[in-house]
C-alpha cells in the first residue's frame, strides 16, 4: 500500500475501534475521506483491507457500513476465538520462558491495579489486556496462528465487551489470567487450554447479554 493508503487505513480503523461509528451506520468515501485528510483513491484502498479484517461490509449496492454482528455471528467469533487461544495457550505451556511467565505476572499485576480503581480504568485494563495475550501468542510461535488471531482479537467487539464488563466481570477476568499464570508456571497444556477457554467464553456470555439488554 502506498504511504497515503496507510494513512487511511490506520486512522479508519482507530475510528472504528474507539467505537465513533455505531454498528450497522453507513459511512461514505467522502466522509473517509475527511476523517483521514487523504483522497478518495487511498481510501478505497484503506477501505478494502478493512473489508478483509471484517471491521467494514459492503451490500449489493456497494454501500460501506461499520461492520455488525448478530448474537450467531458474536459466538461464532468467541468459539474461534476459544479454539485458536486455547492452542497458542496449549502451545504456549510448553514454550514460554520464566522471563516470560514473570512479564505475564507483571502485566497482570498492572491490570488488576486498572481493575482496582475508582471507577476501574477501562482503558488500562484493555491496554494490559491485549499485552497478556500477545505474549502468549507470541509464545506460541505460529506465525499463522498469530495472523488469524490479529483479525479476531481486535475487532470492536472485544472493545465493546470490556465496556460491557461490570466490576466483578473485570476482577474476574484478572483472576483468570491469575489461573493462567499458575498453569504456565505448572507447564501443564490442559490447564491452560481450559482456563483460556472459559475465559473466553464468560466474555461472549457477557457481551451477548449486553447486547441484547440494550436492543
Amino acid at each position: 500500500m502506498t504511504r497515503a493508503s496507510e494513512q487511511a487505513y490506520g486512522k479508519i480503523r482507530e475510528f472504528l475501534l474507539r467505537g465513533d461509528a455505531k454498528p450497522g451506520e453507513q459511512l461514505t468515501e467522502d466522509q473517509l475521506a475527511h476523517i483521514t485528510g487523504v483522497s478518495r483513491t487511498p481510501v478505497r484502498d484503506a477501505v478494502r483491507r478493512l473489508e478483509a479484517e471484517m471491521l467494514l461490509i459492503r451490500n449489493e449496492s456497494k454501500r460501506i457500513f461499520v461492520a455488525d454482528w448478530s448474537r450467531d455471528d458474536i459466538d461464532e467469533m468467541f468459539t474461534l476465538r476459544e479454539m485458536l487461544e486455547g492452542h497458542a495457550a496449549e502451545r504456549a505451556a510448553d514454550r514460554l520462558s520464566e522471563q516470560q511467565i514473570d512479564r505475564l505476572a507483571e502485566v497482570n499485576s498492572k491490570l488488576h491495579a486498572a481493575v482496582d480503581m475508582d471507577p476501574p480504568n477501562v482503558v488500562e485494563f484493555l491496554d494490559e489486556n491485549r499485552v497478556f495475550h500477545e505474549i502468549i501468542t507470541e509464545a506460541a510461535a505460529s506465525p499463522r496462528l498469530r495472523q488469524v488471531l490479529t483479525m479476531l482479537v481486535e475487532q470492536p467487539v472485544v472493545l465493546h465487551t470490556a465496556r460491557s464488563y461490570s466490576v466483578e466481570d473485570l476482577k474476574q477476568s484478572a483472576r483468570d489470567h491469575d489461573e493462567l499464570i499458575a498453569a504456565f508456571r505448572a507447564r501443564d497444556r490442559s490447564w491452560a487450554r481450559a482456563v483460556m477457554g472459559s475465559h473466553l467464553r464468560r466474555a461472549f456470555h457477557t457481551f451477548a447479554d449486553a447486547s441484547e439488554a440494550a436492543e
